[in-house]
């Protein structure tokens, strides 16, 4: 039987009905109810309390309003039919802002606590069925996100940049970039990640080269939007290039590129690699607008910017600039991007993001180029592989 999803809300929803049917569907079925039907309607607050008022005599907003068909005079309908779930998305954006979470998630909350109260149970009978109920939506929801992270392997892709920077400082020929990624793939990294600059401060053309060569998992080229470098990249054809902003005075790359003020030049780039068949990621902040102008100029993959959650020096800043990164990787994930994520990720920071079930691929660099010092390059990637979640 189908979840039915009906939306009557003043303005554009900001939530991907698909991956809510799926979703419920999927709810239904662990609830041992999969030949049901369920009837799930999103309303807007002013719409919500008129529902409020109606029926339950109370006056303002509800996050979510349950009607069981069976309870309502429709004792003879077939007992397939549970009712209707009724979910305020005004309400639902104020408590996933509140309780730090994406709308997603907080709407899913929400459609667990009313299919219970469907399928008979009543938080408000008393304190131990409150508790019961309780427990049986942590359980439903821990098994939801459970399934939909298993069978999707969570990659770990190393950049190599530091070895090359190493090498470098002295202009000499160790330690070798092309030897690094070796040891890495035989380490269990899924990627190697490399940046040629326009400076060449690290990555040489030749490590490129021999890279596109020798690499047995994917080879992941960052670069500049620049001529020069687009060039070599369709010579070459690296399994996917990452655009990246590049400043010659910076470190290290200090932020997302502002794909939607550079829509033409950035579109014309993935028309290039797309005619050569190279997959484009763009490294975008974690922000709505950028999420959108990638899907809209054709990029294949983004990669969210991590930079400002793994700096963040409180705990309420690094929970607000998590959010954001789950919030931006759901709606890439939700319009048909693949999302990976990266920068500034370490062995203390990097389970969170890991846990996200949107993202299929980390980028670690310098964190495992430090650790490797103490350690090994190959029990360095072995200790960040072990971080993150079993596939």
């Amino acid at each position: 039987m189908p979840v039915l999803i009906t939306s009557q809300t003043a303005t554009p929803l900001n939530l991907s009905l698909k991956q809510l049917r799926q979703r419920a569907e999927r709810l239904l079925s662990l609830c041992g109810h999969a030949q049901s039907e369920l009837s799930l309607l999103l309303v807007d607050d002013p719409g919500m309390a008129r529902l409020n008022e109606q029926y339950r005599h109370k006056l303002g907003p509800t996050n979510v309003l349950a009607f069981a068909i069976q309870e309502e005079g429709g004792e003879h309908l077939p007992a397939e039919l549970l009712g209707d779930v009724i979910i305020s998305l005004d309400t639902a954006a104020r408590e996933a802002a509140t309780d730090r979470v994406t709308l997603h998630q907080r709407v899913t909350i929400l459609m667990i606590h009313g299919l219970l109260h469907l399928l008979g149970l009543d938080h408000e009978r008393s304190s131990a069925e409150a508790l019961a109920m309780a427990a049986r939506e942590k359980q439903l929801l821990d098994q939801l996100l459970s399934e939909e992270r298993r069978g999707k392997m969570l990659s770990l892709a190393i950049n190599i940049d530091h070895v090359a920077t190493l090498r470098q400082a002295r202009g000499i020929t160790e330690p070798d970039p092309v030897l690094a990624a070796g040891i890495c793939e035989l380490a269990g990294a899924r990627g190697i990640v490399v940046h040629l600059r326009e400076d060449r401060r690290h990555i040489q053309d030749r490590d490129v080269r021999l890279l596109r060569q020798t690499i047995k998992t994917k080879l992941n080229l960052e670069m500049g939007a620049a001529e020069e470098i687009i060039a070599i990249a369709l010579e070459i054809k690296p399994d996917m290039i990452t655009l990246v902003p590049e400043k010659r005075r910076e470190l290290t790359t200090e932020g997302g590129l502002n794909v939607a003020g550079q829509k033409k030049r950035l579109q014309e780039v993935i028309a290039r690699m797309d005619k050569a068949d190279i997959p484009v990621s763009l490294f975008i902040d974690p922000d709505s607008r950028q999420v959108n102008t990638a899907y809209e100029i054709g990029a294949t993959f983004v990669e969210i910017h991590t930079g400002r959650y793994c700096d963040a020096t409180t705990e309420q800043a690094r929970d607000q600039e998590f959010t954001l990164i789950a919030t931006a990787a759901e709606e890439a994930y939700e319009l048909g991007l693949r999302v990976n994520a990266g920068h500034g990720l370490n062995y203390l920071n990097t389970q969170r993001v890991a846990a996200l079930g949107t993202i299929e691929e980390l980028s670690i660099g310098h964190a495992v180029m430090a650790r490797a010092i103490f350690v090994g390059l190959d029990q360095a990637v072995r200790e960040m592989l072990a971080l993150l979640p079993a596939g």
